[in-house]
């Protein structure tokens, strides 16, 4: 028997949860399935562990434009005021207060310029620039045992969301079943998608689907299905598995240091857990891995068909890692692996945020961190910073690094739009899914409290 649907999405992360939630609950679509091949929604890259879970906004992320942080900014607000709306009791996040922190004359005077004249300032009126005794008030430990004649600030902000993407996606499924023709299908792989002249033919370990329009958004393999059907050759993927080192509670929320420039990965920075205050993590590492999935070797093979081994693919390789700041940032990120000599070499990038640290105080966090894929445009032979999409007719693939998470109601959103120009048969109630997302966003000045929990106690 065949399965037939108007709309099939292949993958259970947060960016097919949110999809699968936006035309579910704000269109008339008739039937849509969801097939995720792990036996639970966000298992791998949304799972809490694996990922740095945090709420991107664009405003202590001193890798973004300004331009980016205005796009980041309306995303992160959509999925914060989904939360605010279903989460009153905070099962699914936190709030806490975040900051991005600069330490000597040169990192002040850049952040200061971002602040007064790049425009971040009047982008994010609740960011403001704190001295040394305002961090102190905050964050005790980012200015105990620090050199009291360097300069130091910071621009902080109380919308710190911390966000456990693993349930979200889990909420963001169990709204959509509520609905009259949605179905998911978990533990249920998608081996392979042909395109026909009446749409798309999906073989699954659920037997055979048919759909009118289909998604995918499966990370890293969204590029390896996207090859398999003929879109994407001039790309490739440049995975990068982030891990994290864990402490005792020395922060009380997101502590940011100054992104080092040209890299596309996030600077290190220490935050505490979402669900458990008293341990904080550090990072995100970046190591440069030959698989799709973390700790998973059976996906080599799902590397090398997105790698493609042809001339380009190698010299885009060549010339990315050849970059005199990149190529010593990879090298340095493959020793923090070492046992023992690895954590010693990451102490000093934990003394940024927390200068009384020490070796004995962190370990290496065993079961943390995922797997992220950098585009590579091989016909450019260059990294692309930021998120792809590919579409055909009637097919969409995303492949979301960060902060694809953060933004993931609003690209929901723009794949709604183009699901139902195809389909052209239904419509989307754009008003309503804001009325659900980004209208419960708390705005204000400031000067607003009650909106971060309160801090745990420190031990001195």
């Amino acid at each position: 028997m065949v399965n037939e649907y108007d709309l099939v999405i292949v993958g259970g992360g947060i960016s097919g949860a949110s999809l699968l939630y936006t035309v579910a609950k704000f269109t008339d679509v008739e039937s849509v399935a969801l097939v995720e091949k792990e036996e639970e929604i966000a298992a791998i890259n949304s799972h809490h562990t694996n990922n740095s879970q945090t709420l991107h906004f664009g405003d202590i992320e001193t890798n973004y434009t300004l331009e980016k942080a205005e796009e980041v900014k309306e995303g992160a607000e959509m999925l914060a005021g989904y939360l605010e709306d279903v989460d009153p009791d905070r099962e699914m996040h936190s709030k806490r207060s975040k900051m991005v922190l600069a330490v000597g004359e040169e990192e002040v005077a850049e952040l200061e310029e971002r602040y007064h004249e790049n425009g971040f300032g009047d982008l994010f009126p609740k960011l403001e620039p704190i001295g040394r005794e305002e961090i102190a008030e905050i964050e005790p430990k980012v200015v105990e045992g620090r050199d009291p004649g360097v300069e130091m600030m910071a621009l902080q902000t109380p919308d710190g969301y911390v966000l456990d993407y693993g349930t979200i996606s889990q909420s963001f499924v169990e709204a959509a079943t509520e609905e009259d023709g949605v179905e998911v299908y978990t533990g249920t792989e998608a081996h392979s998608i042909r395109e026909t002249p009446e749409g798309f033919t999906f073989d699954t370990d659920a037997g055979l689907f048919e759909s009118d329009a289909a998604v995918v958004a499966a990370g890293s393999h969204s590029l390896q299905i996207a090859k398999e059907m003929g879109y994407g050759e001039d790309l490739s993927l440049l995975p990068v598995a982030g891990s994290f080192f864990l402490a005792d509670d020395y922060l009380n929320g997101k502590v940011y240091t100054l992104q080092m420039k040209k890299l596309p990965f996030a600077a290190v920075h220490g935050d505490a857990d979402v669900h458990d205050g008293s341990i904080t993590r550090f990072g995100p590492t970046a190591k440069v891995v030959p698989t799709l999935e973390r700790g998973r070797f059976n996906t080599i093979s799902d590397f090398t068909d997105v790698f493609g081994f042809n001339l380009d693919s190698f010299l885009s390789y060549a010339n990315i890692l050849a970059d005199r700041i990149l190529l010593p940032y990879v090298v340095r990120n493959l020793v923090y692996d070492i046992p023992e000599i690895g954590k010693r070499a990451f102490l000093p990038n934990v003394q940024k945020v927390v200068p009384t640290a020490d070796v004995d105080d962190i370990s290496r966090a065993k079961g943390y961190g995922g797997v992220r894929p950098q585009i590579v445009d091989t016909s450019e032979k260059s990294l692309d910073m930021g998120e792809a999409k590919l579409t055909g007719d009637g097919v969409i693939f995303n492949i979301t690094p960060s902060p694809g998470a953060s933004t993931c109601l609003k690209n929901a959103m723009r794949d709604t739009h183009e699901i139902v120009e195809y389909l052209e048969d239904y419509e989307f109630d754009e008003e309503a899914f804001r009325e659900a997302t980004i209208d419960n966003f708390p705005r204000g000045d400031a000067g607003d409290a009650g909106e971060a929990e309160p801090a745990p106690a420190q031990d001195d």
